[in-house]
């Protein structure tokens, strides 16, 4: 293990942890017993709004944990902020018994298995609800339910290949590219926000229910991408990659400026358009034919890059951004993370700032989204030791100390006592 060596962020303000913050969400149990990305993005998002999140992690713990770089698990400790660990062995009878135990007190449960998995287990959701009839249900898999890839592996990589976004992602002549984060799980974490309260609504209603939602990764992806399956049908032509350029405005591009670094603009009305050709002194593009319209810019976009371009080229970044800004241009400096953590608006808004952390020190952690005027979010405590909360919520079930250590003992209960020691996957 490599030790880790944190940078200096000095202009990030230092937060605490509000452990009595509460949010609009309080009262509502989450069991959550999914793995990787997008259930933790679902949880950290209900969590964050005062939901009590319980974490319910196999022997070795969520897969996040053994993620990590230099030695620290820096995705477990973003994402599994305001949840609760409840490590329990699903494949010991008296575990599930104990699951089964804790569903009428939880208002949602979240689990990423492959279908047909948590009925084998004995947890099918015909159970649950038996044993709690307005509990919400979401289960995140690759592809759905059911469905001709129903079994498929689900992995977001695939899916970002299948959904059509690789295909218009990057250049017409390279290959496609998938994007380095997990945008398919991320985008599934936050559709399941949005289900999962929904269907709390209707349970909550007079004569409400409880459900299960299919939220695979593929759909709200899919979703996310607009009418490419209508223009298709118009035109009968596929979308194609086009860099950074968009489809429907120009000017829409990353320019390189004289210092190396590049900048983002966009002219997406037409009042834009005509601001960006008089702040480049160019005034007479506004009335020639090829950039009349957005239409015209568009099939002419080639022409109109080398222009824009070339006298963005003249300028260094800083310098660039000053000039457009004061014409009142949609223009901004492409950041690195390293620039956006100096930002005076990340600081000042607390887009990020620094919270205590046992490894490094301080952990530079985003924002609660959205922010709300009158019952607004909070970070109430770090991620948890895998099973650091098994005494409490098991004690909550009448299982005093002796039968704990007992369910220790034969490995139905797993605590790690050891401080801040995730376990690698």
């Amino acid at each position: 293990m490599t030790e880790a060596r944190p940078v200096s962020s000095p202009a990030l303000r230092q937060r605490d942890y509000e452990p009595a913050a509460g949010g609009p969400l309080d009262g509502v149990r989450v069991l959550d017993l999914s793995r990787l990305f997008a259930g933790n993005v679902l949880t950290q998002m209900l969590g964050d709004f005062g939901a009590e999140v319980i974490k319910v992690e196999p022997p070795n713990g969520d897969t996040l944990r053994g993620w990590k770089t230099r030695g620290v698990s820096t995705h477990w400790k973003i994402y599994a902020r305001n949840k609760k660990s409840l490590c329990l062995d699903l494949r010991s009878t008296r575990a599930r018994e104990l699951l089964l135990d804790l569903v009428p007190s939880a208002g949602i449960v979240v689990e990423s298995f492959r279908p047909g998995v948590l009925e084998a287990m004995g947890l099918a959701p015909k159970i649950l609800l038996k044993r709690n009839p307005k509990l919400v249900i979401v289960r995140i898999s690759g592809w759905g339910q059911d469905g001709p890839y129903y079994q498929r592996p689900g992995f977001g990589t695939v899916i970002e290949g299948m959904s059509g976004f690789a295909s218009i992602n990057g250049f017409e002549d390279r290959e496609p590219i998938l994007p380095p984060m997990y945008l398919a799980d991320g985008v599934a974490g936050v559709y399941g926000v949005s289900a999962a309260l929904l269907a709390l609504r209707e349970a909550e209603r007079p004569g409400g229910k409880g459900q299960v939602i299919d939220l695979p990764l593929y759909d709200p992806l899919f979703a996310l991408l607009g009418p490419q399956a209508a223009n298709f049908r118009l035109t009968g032509e596929t979308r194609k990659a086009t860099g950074s350029r968009s489809s429907n405005s120009a000017p829409r591009n990353a320019y390189r400026c004289r210092d190396g670094k590049y900048v983002s603009l966009s002219g997406s009305t037409q009042s834009m358009a005509e601001r960006i050709f008089n702040a480049i002194g160019r005034p007479d593009l506004i009335l020639d034919p090829r950039f009349r319209t957005n239409a015209d810019r568009l099939n002419n976009v080639a022409a109109l890059d080398e222009v824009i371009g070339g006298f963005i080229a003249g300028f260094d970044q800083t310098e660039l951004v000053a000039l457009m800004e004061k014409a009142e241009v949609t223009v901004g400096p492409i950041y690195d993370i390293g620039q956006i953590m100096v930002d005076p608006h990340v600081v000042e808004r607390e887009i990020l700032a620094d919270y205590p952390d046992a490894d490094i020190g301080s952990l530079p952690m985003h924002h609660v989204v959205p922010r709300m005027s009158e019952t607004p979010g909070s970070i109430r405590y770090p991620a948890p030791r895998l099973g650091e909360h098994n005494r409490a919520l098991l004690g909550e079930l009448g299982i005093g100390d002796a039968d704990y250590e007992g369910l220790v003992a034969a490995r139905v209960a797993i605590e790690d006592r050891a401080p801040d020691a995730g376990a690698e996957s």
